[in-house]
């Protein structure tokens, strides 16, 4: 009897109504209770059991015991497209079973998707429901697993408004009607356990949104890895194993992040740092990186490395600030567990790694977050509240707790898995504000009228309340450029919870007034020590950051004016006065030697440029910065203490020269002077006040000729003399350089 033109149904099972119209929906890829139809099934106790297969393609099925190996019933074709039932009369128990499958070109045989059961257990949708599965990413995802002692994939993704979710990939030859989920309605997941597919295996979700339209293939929001851009694939990877040789770091870490540790970072992008021009400009790989950038990192004395996000991202302009994958680390570097092993080489160099972590908006990529579920899922719908203008990016709905745990949980990841030693969290101003960079009606206000982003706010805090608590040593740090009280300081005490804060007042202060020819400079005098009016409400990182070196704002050298002499001369003495100023240092790579060319992460830093004294000198003095800001206590141990800190003289604007006082709290005889001198002009016998006899000798000079400087200074050291200045009993005279610092370290006489 030939089929139901209409269906392709055969006529005996049209007499099943109910199996009728779930088979149209299965092939159809139109069923939102996929495991309701397919698989085995039995009317009840004692009932026949029969199977359910759909296998496009298939010319013929047979249902395999699994304990036997033995065919035990042949499926009939019931529809055209390829769907199967197999009834067993004899058999009225469960059992556990394949299919053998003939195609037209060959015969497989294989388990069946749909014979297994749930992939997640009850608590875990109870917590993904409520919003504190705090490792959401172990369920999450794809995660390779064995069930019912069969190996395979078990998949699982949060598409609470979806009308049908599938996963589709390499084992499915893309094909969303071959594996459509099962929904666990109390928590909107869809999850199903895929026998036989491996790790390695590409893979997306097909979703069909509620109104029934078919969304572009989406990512995994959980993928542990992805493929290389221009492609946009998930790639199955469960959570990477490593072998740590990282204890003796763990152990001694809790004191790298604390307020009176020297902290020094140095800022970078993977991608541009160093590439290999004989094999077509490619990027280092991370394990490449263990090698070159780990040792260069440590011998200049940095104690951390910050990461511009290294979360994959499909687009290399963005610098990884539009990140899709935010629990992958991008693939161009190569794999998770290569990306293990350069935190491993980081650590046994006794180096901290930060992530740049974005958790304020995400890109519109068809493949990404944005309308996820065909509704407005991880972003909020109003585009006043969930689009960010200046980027043109999504911004996360932070009142929906499963987006919150979603975040939360990542911040954990990188902690946890990769053992990162902290977070360095962009864009926070955008988050506290909801009319950042809004007009008047571009902007909806909180419940209570004002500006402020209430659930974009308690999210901060509970992220520094989770980092801090459950991963001992780490640091947090805001990228948070308004005057917003109490970013770094507890959330017990009413803070935002940071650990520290970039001071963005100071590096736009201090650059301004660099920029400005020397003969002008007394006139912005107090640009350089405004910043100490506010210096201590905060712990502060000086940042001179990627932001700064780009989008036609020219590189640190060139900001410089004069000769290059001149240039380089400036840039010295600006760096010795950074470092011997209070507050955490960051400085983004090609600073170090004076890139001349604005930092693009298309190429590689112009490290040739080492090959010229000028260049070769200023790493030095970043050298022996560090190592000066390390080893003496009074530049580190009170950077968020005012009671280490004094002006001497902060008032000649007439000759530009500043002159400050550094001590420890252990030992505040101890002390350290720093006399900068703005101008090209060589002082001698510049009296500078000291409250402590002694021999006053030079720590760092930044003219000195090793730096391709004049050589201008104190080599010799000072003597105190009894005679009074600056409101204080002692005096010395102090030989300034042109366009110099001084940093001199006082001696007991």
């Amino acid at each position: 009897m030939p089929n139901d033109i209409r269906t392709g149904i055969r006529p005996e099972t049209q007499k099943a109504s109910p199996l009728r119209g779930g088979i149209e929906a299965i092939v159809r890829a139109d069923h939102g209770d996929p495991f309701a139809i397919l698989g085995m099934h039995q009317d009840g106790d004692g009932r026949p059991v029969e199977v359910r297969a759909f296998i496009p393609g298939a010319e013929r099925v047979w249902v395999i015991d699994s304990a036997s190996g033995d065919p035990v019933a042949e499926a009939d074709r019931v529809h055209d497209e390829g769907f199967f039932l197999a009834t067993m009369p004899e058999r009225t128990q469960r059992f556990r079973y394949r299919l053998r499958v003939q195609f037209p070109l060959a015969t497989q045989e294989f388990e069946d998707a749909f014979r297994f059961g749930n992939v997640l257990g009850e608590l875990d949708i109870h917590l993904l429901a409520e919003g504190t599965h705090l490792k959401s990413y172990e369920r999450l995802g794809a995660h390779p697993r064995e069930i019912d002692g069969v190996a395979g994939v078990a998949f699982a993704l949060w598409a609470p408004n979806a009308r049908r979710v599938s996963v589709v990939g390499d084992f499915c030859d893309w094909d969303g009607r071959r594996l459509p989920m099962r929904k666990r309605t109390e928590a909107g997941v869809w999850e199903i356990f895929v026998p036989g597919a491996t790790a390695g295996q590409r893979y997306k979700f097909e979703i069909k949104g509620a109104g029934g339209d078919l969304l572009p293939l989406k990512s995994d929001p959980y993928a542990f890895q992805a493929e290389m851009r221009p492609q946009t694939a998930s790639v199955v990877h469960g959570l990477p194993k490593y072998g740590w040789q990282d204890q003796s770091w763990q152990q001694a870490r809790s004191h790298c992040a604390e307020r009176t540790a020297p902290i020094s970072i140095y800022e970078v992008h993977l991608g541009s740092w160093a590439r290999v021009p004989e094999e077509g400009d490619r990027f280092l790989t991370y394990r490449e990186l263990a090698d070159r950038l780990v040792p260069y990192v440590k011998d200049l004395g940095f104690t951390h490395i910050e990461m511009l996000p290294i979360t994959e991202h499909p687009f290399d302009g963005s610098w990884g600030y539009q990140p899709i994958g935010l629990y992958a680390p991008t693939s161009r570097h190569g794999t998770p567990e290569d990306f293990k092993y350069f935190v491993d080489a980081c650590h046994a160099a006794g180096i901290g790694l930060l992530l740049d972590w974005v958790p304020g908006h995400f890109p519109t990529d068809p493949h990404g977050l944005g309308w996820f579920d065909g509704t407005h899922l991880y972003e909020h719908a109003d585009p006043r509240q969930g689009y960010h203008q200046d980027w043109n990016t999504l911004i996360y709905n932070f009142g929906r707790t499963e987006v919150q745990n979603f975040l939360l949980g990542n911040a954990l990841f990188w902690l946890d898995q990769y053992r990162l030693d902290g977070l360095r969290v962009d864009a926070v101003a955008s988050m506290l504000y909801l009319d950042y960079s809004r007009k008047a009606g571009e902007w909806i206000p909180n419940q209570f009228g004002g500006r402020e982003n209430l659930e974009s706010i308690a999210f901060l805090k509970r992220m520094n309340e989770l980092t801090y608590g459950h991963h001992q040593g780490i640091m947090t740090v805001a990228e948070e450029s308004t005057a917003w009280p109490a970013v770094s300081r507890p959330v017990y005490l009413g803070g935002l919870g940071f650990g520290y804060k970039w001071n963005m007042g100071w590096m736009h202060d201090t650059l301004e007034y660099m920029a400005k020819d020397p003969i002008h400079r007394r006139y912005h005098h107090h640009q350089l020590t405004f910043g100490l009016i506010y210096q201590f409400s905060e712990n502060f990182v000086l940042p001179l950051s990627h932001d700064e070196v780009v989008h036609g704002k020219g590189s640190l050298i060139n900001k410089m004016p004069g000769d290059d002499w001149q240039k380089f001369a400036n840039l010295r003495a600006y760096y010795g006065f950074m470092f011997a100023h209070p507050g955490k240092k960051l400085l983004f790579m090609g600073g170090e030697f004076g890139q001349w060319r604005e930092w693009s992460e298309a190429r590689s830093l112009d490290w040739h440029l080492l090959e010229e004294p000028l260049h070769l000198g200023l790493q030095s003095l970043v050298r022996d910065l560090n190592r000066m800001y390390r080893d003496l206590k009074p530049l580190h141990q009170t950077d968020c203490d005012p009671a280490g800190f004094e002006w001497i003289e902060a008032n000649d604007s007439d000759n530009s020269v500043l002159a400050f006082l550094r001590k420890e709290t252990d030992d505040p005889e101890h002390q350290v002077v720093v006399v900068c001198n703005f101008t090209p002009i060589p002082r001698h016998g510049y009296r500078v006040g000291v409250a402590l006899p002694g021999r006053y000798e030079e720590v760092v000079n930044t003219d000195a000729t090793e730096y391709g400087g004049s050589g201008v200074g104190n080599p010799d050291g000072i003597e105190s003399e009894e005679t009074a200045w600056h409101g204080r009993p002692h005096s010395i005279n102090v030989t300034l350089p042109p366009l110099g610092t001084v940093v001199l370290e006082r001696k007991a006489g």
